[in-house]
């Protein structure tokens, strides 16, 4: 990467750990919260790196970013979660350059989602982008690239119908109480936590069981008050999150902790209680399942619901392969320019110097020299000098390196470059 001129580091990585090969808990130890995801940030931008991208997700945590080896950012995600150098070793991977692209795209788009055609982890990456935008450490490339990820993934779902139909983590869990639940409309449902894939749930629960025994419980009353007037649904205080239990069918716990909100002490039912966790880290204790009467699913089971649905939108994965293919091929074009923009920059600084001594010149030489409308032709005959170069240097049969080279010795050219 060090010839396109986008960052003081010679390489972009992608390193990671995600559903694949690392189950919920060891997921759950290198989990960034927003707190931990802007430390990392102000520490990696300390170290002189000058673009990064941190995405955290039930799914996956990875960081994007230019650096002098990955494991600059390897510790910099260690340092910021609970999990060791030797945990990620064992689970992790690490893209470099094109093939970090390449992930990113996959990851985007979908196409490397737990569900395929799960598209909530776009909205992730707008979210990182702008974090890592607001602490100054998001450079062009990672802005354009940014950008082509989320046109790729626009494309695919207007142009294919790979999430056709009801998707997500969120779907799959109320398709598991559809299935596993009997006379589901006439239970119990509580629903603890109304983050993002709490409100999905919330959303699926009301148009699939057509239940209206809901009731949402929030850290922060006022959240779930605004989703539970969008359905007119109850709402009770955090502070009765035990008794509303005892009288509980369903639990959904889809809280954003770091550690367990549900424990083994706060339940107490003598009737069958299925929980449903749907939360990374784990927020519902392991013993809990140690319990009579209740049953714990956990993300992970939920994820590896397969349906017809879903194995239609296999079909459509060559298709949205071909849409991110013509992508990229806009970014690596860009990219390309990037690569001859200091030299076309000095060539347009040198042309200007140039001018600037012939309109000196020809000022002193004749009384009645225009120097405003010679000022005027000569810019544009430098704008369409330059631009000249510049096209033939994106040519598909030119040596640009060559070419670059060529303008360089021929001009004279000193280059200011990172």
């Amino acid at each position: 990467m060090k010839d396109y001129h986008i960052s003081r580091h010679n390489s972009f990585y992608s390193i990671g750990l995600s559903y694949k090969k690392a189950d919920a808990e060891t997921r759950g130890k290198f989990s960034l919260g927003k707190a931990a995801a802007e430390k990392l940030l102000m520490q990696a931008k300390a170290q002189g790196i000058d673009g990064l991208l941190a995405t955290s997700t039930c799914n996956r945590t990875e960081l994007y970013g230019f650096a002098q080896h990955p494991f600059q950012l390897i510790k910099l995600l260690c340092d910021n979660t609970s999990g060791s150098v030797e945990e990620f070793q064992e689970v992790a991977y690490i893209y470099k350059n094109n093939d970090a692209i390449g992930h990113l795209f996959k990851v985007g788009t979908g196409l490397d989602s737990q569900i395929l055609g799960d598209f909530e982890i776009i909205s992730q990456l707008k979210q990182s982008f702008n974090r890592s935008k607001k602490f100054g450490i998001a450079n062009p490339f990672i802005e354009r690239l940014c950008n082509s990820v989320i046109q790729a993934s626009k494309r695919i779902k207007n142009e294919t119908e790979i999430s056709s139909g009801a998707t997500s983590v969120a779907f799959a869990s109320v398709r598991y109480i559809l299935e596993n639940v009997h006379n589901v409309s006439e239970k119990n449902i509580l629903l603890f936590g109304t983050g993002k894939i709490g409100r999905n749930t919330c959303e699926n629960l009301i148009k699939h069981t057509k239940n209206d025994h809901i009731t949402l419980i929030n850290r922060t009353k006022e959240k779930a008050e605004r989703i539970a007037g969008k359905f007119q649904l109850t709402v009770r205080d955090y502070g009765d999150l035990q008794t509303e239990i005892r009288s509980t069918d369903v639990l959904i716990v889809a809280t954003s902790a770091q550690s367990p909100t549900i424990s083994k002490e706060l339940i107490y039912t003598k009737k069958p209680l299925l929980i449903l966790d749907l939360s990374i880290p784990k927020n519902v204790s392991d013993d809990v399942s140690e319990l009579n009467n209740v049953t714990v699913i956990h993300l992970d089971h939920l994820s590896q619901m397969t349906d017809n649905t879903l194995e239609r939108r296999k079909e459509y994965v060559p298709h949205a392969e071909e849409i991110i293919a013509e992508v990229r091929h806009d970014f690596s074009q860009w990219l390309e320019t990037r690569k001859f923009a200091p030299v076309i920059k000095a060539l347009k600084k040198k042309l200007k110097t140039m001018k600037d001594e012939e309109m000196d010149y020809q000022s002193r030489k004749q009384s009645d020299f225009n120097e405003q409308q010679a000022d005027i032709i000569s810019n544009r005959i430098i704008q369409k000098i330059t631009k000249q170069f510049a096209n033939h240097l994106k040519g598909d049969d030119v040596d640009s390196d060559m070419s670059l080279e060529l303008i360089r010795s021929v001009f004279q050219l000193e280059l200011d470059t990172p």
